[in-house]
């Protein structure tokens, strides 16, 4: 095993292992109405539901943030370049979440204007 390929691996470890202090749970997905033919309490209720997601990735992303910080002060002599790998790793993971987020929120706008164009 070369020099590099074993610093990936604990590196991947830590990463790993990590998480288990804080436990940041991903939201589940939320399950949209179809706006041609759901009903005024359907699309209020995913709304809400909506809502909530969005709230609950706010605090996963808070969560990535804090697990990653913790994890950074147990770490001794963390090489330059492994501090780059966990925050390029972070910013993959934090984008990603940010972005389905955002797929959420799209996919929730165009049921609604689906529902309003049914309702004209």
């Amino acid at each position: 095993m070369t020099r590099q390929t074993l610093r990936l691996a604990t590196l991947l470890i830590s990463i790993i292992i990590a998480p288990a202090a804080l436990s940041c749970d991903y939201p589940a997905r939320v399950e949209l109405p179809n706006g041609m033919t759901a009903e005024k309490e359907d699309m209020l209720s995913a709304q809400r539901l909506v809502k909530q997601y969005v709230a609950d990735m706010e605090a996963y992303l808070d969560c990535i943030v804090a697990e990653e910080k913790a994890a950074r002060q147990d770490m001794v002599d963390l090489a330059p370049e492994d501090e780059e790998q966990r925050e390029e790793m972070l910013n993959k993971k934090y984008n990603a979440a940010v972005e389905e987020m955002e797929r959420v929120a799209a996919a929730f706008n165009a049921e609604v204007q689906a529902y309003r164009g049914k309702n004209e």
